[in-house]
Parts: C-alpha cells; structure tokens; sequence
C-alpha cells in the first residue's frame, strides 16, 4: 500500500488568479479551489494543477544557463499550429531555441509567468495486434 497518492502540480508565480486564468482557458479546465495565496483547476481530462502565490518566484531562464529549467509541463494537442496560435493569445511565448525546417512534433512555450512547457502532436495510436 503507498504511502502517499499522486497529488497536484503546483507552479510559483505572483500572480496565481492570472496564472490560473491562462491555463484554465489552454485546457478547458474549471477553478475547483481558491484561497488568497493559491488556486486550483482541474480539466475535464482530470490534469490538476494549482498556482501559489509566491512574490519571489522567479521564472526559470531555460535555455539560458542562469536559473535554467528546473520542471516543464507537456500537453498533447492535435493541430500544433492551432494550439500555438492559441497559447499566443492567452499571453504564451514560443521558447524554441533552434530554427528547424518543417514540422515539428515539439515545440517550447513559456506560460506568462515564464514557466516552460512543451506542446506535443498527439501520437497515433498503434494498430492493434490479433
């Protein structure tokens, strides 16, 4: 029996009621709880995740070595150039460090309180053996 269940990710920021808003509108999600210092949402997929109020939170740098990726969030989509013109519209930022040719199957946003995350293709399902 474990000890203790998986619980929420939860990211620092200052302004957890924006931060909230941001992902809330990225995955569909509702806010679920909310006290002076923390919010939390959930998507109807059941991703939790929570923002803490933190004035000192400083964004990590990533790809810059200074305060570099300490975590990242990954989120699945299936039309990536949909989703990214959606992320910009919320307030996201591209991160991608390099300049590569065609399709991608991964690309970097920071989130606008410069948390990292990556937005993958959904992968096709394999064929079924039988």
């Amino acid at each position: 029996m474990a000890a203790v269940t998986a619980g929420i990710v939860v990211l620092d920021c200052a302004e957890p009621e924006k931060l909230a808003e941001f992902y809330k509108e990225l995955l569909a999600a509702e806010e679920t709880h909310a006290t002076a210092n923390r919010v939390e949402i959930r998507s109807a997929t059941g991703t939790r995740l929570a923002f803490r109020r933190d004035v000192n939170a400083t964004p990590p740098s990533w790809p810059r070595p200074e305060n570099s990726l300490q975590a990242h969030l990954e989120f699945e989509a299936d039309d990536l150039d949909e989703t990214e013109r959606r992320i910009v519209s919320l307030g996201g930022r591209p991160i991608d460090t390099k300049e590569l040719p065609g399709p991608r199957e991964e690309r970097g946003y920071s989130d606008p309180a410069g948390h990292s995350f990556v937005l993958r293709r959904v992968p096709p399902t394999a064929p079924k053996q039988g």
